[in-house]
């Protein structure tokens, strides 16, 4: 009698431990890996990016989701170690990464070897054909361009001076803004460069100021976007003078000053959500990230960098389920179904714009997505 009693507590402990493992198995953990430049010269985007991290969904289409985060410390050697350790030792599903486009390139060649699908979180330029596992967050210049040379052309700009980044950044606006403007019928008549390091663009800026376009683009990022511009001002150029979303934060007007009043900046529709007109397709989902943002941080918190971060949780909510029907999470088949999946999940609203990514095109944005801002009385506000 007792050896049955012991043969029937055996065969239950089996089957609690059998069902225990299947529930395992169903249940795999997503493991995100998210490399990002905490430190350095980066961290002005990276930190915000990490707070929304902290706001991150604890689930997606019922399974756990485990975050590997690294700092990168604006560093690409840094970033593509670490990409290594994400894949090799904790075998992630999915890489985010970095803030800051030399460091995302870097990791590329990583997530590539790997079959992992990286997410940049920069508008990072690999040659045709070497992005198979790479997508972009952030919008193209060719996408934002789209609404700034429209404004100009309701402005009457007939000419036009480039004043920008003399590197991968400065020659991707000058090369996607060229067609759209001779189709506007605006002609570049001055083109001037800078690096990133320079303290002055006096010369420069003499240049374009003698060939008195109607209008100057500032192409540059953060706060090196305010000295081309203040120089231009100070050499009493009178012209309209654009930036890019690069530019679209304080810090333009912190370091601008007065000097950057009235000038017109393209962007994504995160800045200002509730000025959005009710007919942008981004207007409700910017509105539920900056509320649940400043919930969290304050008043006034909003960043737009933070908003990538966001996307990628929407991004993720709608692909994972697409995958779960094809793979479990932790096998080089997800991270495959993963990267198909994003391929083909069509139009999706984003808080950084329109988004349908698709075999040929890893960029994805549609030009739903930009919106133009003016500086008014030292703040940001959307033109209607």
């Amino acid at each position: 009698m007792k050896t049955i009693k012991t043969i029937q507590a055996i065969r239950t402990l089996l089957a609690v431990t059998v069902a225990a493992l299947a529930a395992t198995a169903a249940q795999a953990d997503i493991k995100v890996g998210v490399v990002l430049s905490l430190t350095g010269p980066g961290s002005s985007l990276g930190i915000p990016m990490n707070n929304q991290l902290k706001l991150f969904a604890k689930t997606i289409a019922g399974e756990n989701v485990q975050l590997f985060i690294l700092d990168d410390a604006t560093d690409p050697g840094k970033g593509a170690a670490n990409t290594r350790r994400l894949v090799t030792e904790d075998k992630v599903d999915i890489i985010l990464g970095s803030t800051i486009t030399p460091v995302a390139a870097a990791m590329s060649v990583i997530t590539a070897e790997a079959g992992t699908v990286q997410l940049a979180l920069s508008p990072v330029i690999l040659p045709p054909g070497k992005d198979k596992w790479l997508f972009r967050m952030p919008q193209s210049s060719a996408v934002m361009a789209f609404p700034m040379v429209e404004h100009m052309r309701k402005q009457g700009v007939k000419t036009l001076g480039f004043l920008g980044y003399a590197d991968a950044y400065g020659e991707q606006w000058l090369q996607d803004l060229t067609p759209l403007l001779t189709k506007a019928g605006i002609k570049i008549v001055a083109t001037e460069r800078f690096a990133r390091t320079d303290s002055s663009v006096a010369p420069q800026a003499l240049k374009l100021t003698t060939a008195n376009p109607d209008a100057v683009l500032v192409v540059a990022t953060g706060t090196g976007a305010a000295m081309p511009h203040v120089a231009m001002v100070d050499r009493n150029y009178k012209g309209k003078i654009y930036q890019t979303h690069a530019a679209v934060t304080q810090d333009l007007m912190r370091v601008g000053g007065k000097a950057v009043e009235g000038a017109f900046v393209v962007s994504g529709p995160t800045v200002l959500a509730e000025q959005l007109p009710d007919t942008h397709p981004s207007k409700a989902v910017a509105v539920d990230f900056v509320q649940k943002y400043e919930k969290a941080y304050g008043p006034n918190s909003r960043n737009p960098f933070a908003g990538q971060i966001y996307d990628v949780q929407v991004v993720l909510e709608k692909a994972v389920p697409m995958a779960l029907k094809k793979a479990k999470p932790g096998t080089p088949e997800f991270r495959a179904a993963l990267r198909d999946s994003i391929e083909t999940m069509g139009r999706t609203i984003l808080s950084w714009g329109v988004m349908n990514w698709t075999p040929t095109d890893h960029w994805g944005y549609t030009s739903e997505t930009g919106v133009m801002l003016k500086i008014v009385d030292g703040k940001f506000k959307v033109e209607q």
